[in-house]
């Protein structure tokens, strides 16, 4: 069942990048890859938020585990790509744009973790 529920989770959290970074990128313009950085700060806030409510509701792990799997580790996982941003990152190194490739490793660093501690943070407060 967890199988089952991590491929879910995974296969519509895929879609729904391709769909929103495919949405991001024909708006945008420029070299930064807003799209991908959009898909990652938004699932690391979901996964805040998920980790938030185990932290903060008083759930035991194993109590949240089926939820959890399909949205933390199969949702977000699907829909956020890590690999994607440094991927681009060495494209636009590769191409000159060092600054940009600079800016896209540790933007994406610093908002992903950001936007983790932001979820994990509203929960406390709303909790």
């Amino acid at each position: 069942m967890n199988l089952l529920l991590v491929a879910g989770g995974g296969a519509v959290g895929a879609v729904a990048r391709f769909v929103v970074d495919g949405t991001i990128r024909s708006r945008s313009h420029g070299p930064f890859p807003w799209g991908t950085f959009v898909v990652n700060v938004a699932g690391s806030l979901v996964i805040g938020l998920v980790a938030g409510f185990i932290l903060f509701a008083g759930h035991e792990p194993g109590d949240v585990a089926p939820w959890r799997l399909a949205l933390a580790t199969g949702l977000c996982g699907g829909f956020t790509t890590f690999s994607t941003a440094m991927v681009e990152a060495v494209r636009l190194a590769r191409s000159g744009r060092t600054r940009w490739a600079l800016a896209g490793v540790l933007g994406t660093l610093g908002a992903t973790v950001t936007a983790v501690a932001a979820g994990i943070a509203v929960v406390g407060l709303v909790t």
